[in-house]
């Protein structure tokens, strides 16, 4: 019994083909299928009713996989154990954003990361702070920065603040708000609001807010960039509320003003999960990220 065999058989379990398994192998699908042949062999019976559409285990494959499943995880862990001894960083690390954010310079962060530690792949995917939580808790990803609102982080999720700043509202030049230069949250009520989607620390923050105050905001549109919700809102299509980064670079018919009373704030956080990431590589991408971090001033999101 070899360990290529197990780990093409919990393959072939996980993906309940021979053809899947292959492809996320890399390897041709007619080996695959010759592996698990001598493993059934060596076994004396078969592991996968092959009579269906797709494979699935028999009870004596049921029985096998669980030792399958630990001998390979044994051995991931013994290399793993060498690999911080040595100081040898292996592996694969994902590391998820809501949007790239410039003042943090990820991709030198990344960068001098790989410089150090070559033979570590590294993902990086963008997705809404929703996302991120719920990728990061099923390991999915090993580490994100994720918008956050006033409520605590989800559960089994640890935190650090690394930016905050205020949250404003932006107006087309010929809107009857557009002359103030402040705006009541209650001013907002009866306005169509252009907004980021749910699932986002900003939208999470202007919910929560607006819901203390007893107000059902209006949205009108959203979108998934700031710089979009400020052109909807130069078309006059409704108020645009935005982190106060994204008003640094406004159009000369866009008009923007902080939302005060309350004054709202959105914060993005390093994230990861409470009892750390699983392999080496991403315990010291977390580290080096912990590291590399500012302490939290306005920035751009």
């Amino acid at each position: 019994m070899e360990l290529r065999q197990l780990e093409y058989f919990v393959a072939v379990t996980e993906e309940a083909g021979f053809t899947k398994a292959a492809a996320r192998l890399h390897v041709a699908q007619p080996g695959v299928s010759a592996q698990i042949r001598q493993l059934e062999r060596e076994l004396g019976q078969p592991l996968f009713d092959r009579s269906g559409r797709t494979v699935r285990l028999t009870e004596v494959g049921e029985a096998v996989l669980p030792y399958a499943r630990a001998a390979l995880a044994a051995v991931e862990g013994a290399r793993q154990s060498v690999d911080e001894l040595t100081g040898l960083l292996r592996g694969h690390v994902t590391i998820g954003t809501i949007d790239w954010i410039q003042s943090l310079d990820l991709p030198g962060l990344l960068a001098g990361f790989h410089r150090d530690h070559p033979n570590v792949e590294i993902t990086v995917v963008q997705e809404d702070a929703a996302t991120l939580a719920d990728a990061l808790r099923h390991g999915r990803v090993d580490l994100a920065f994720l918008s956050l609102g006033s409520s605590e982080p989800p559960e089994g999720i640890a935190t650090r603040i690394v930016i905050e700043q205020d949250l404003f509202a932006a107006v087309g030049r010929g809107h009857p708000l557009a002359r103030r230069s402040t705006l009541r949250l209650r001013a907002l009520a009866d306005e169509d609001l252009i907004s980021l989607p749910k699932g986002t620390g900003i939208r999470a923050v202007l919910d929560e807010a607006c819901a203390d105050a007893g107000l059902s905001p209006r949205i009108a549109f959203e979108a998934g960039e700031p710089p979009v919700l400020a052109q909807l809102a130069a078309h006059g299509l409704g108020v645009a509320v935005l982190p106060e980064s994204a008003t640094r670079d406004l159009r000369d018919d866009v008009r923007a003003m902080p939302i005060v009373q309350p004054r709202l704030t959105g914060r993005i956080a390093l994230a990861w999960r409470t009892e750390g990431p699983r392999s080496p590589a991403a315990r010291t991408l977390l580290a080096r990220t912990r590291q590399h971090l500012p302490q939290p001033r306005p920035q751009s999101f």
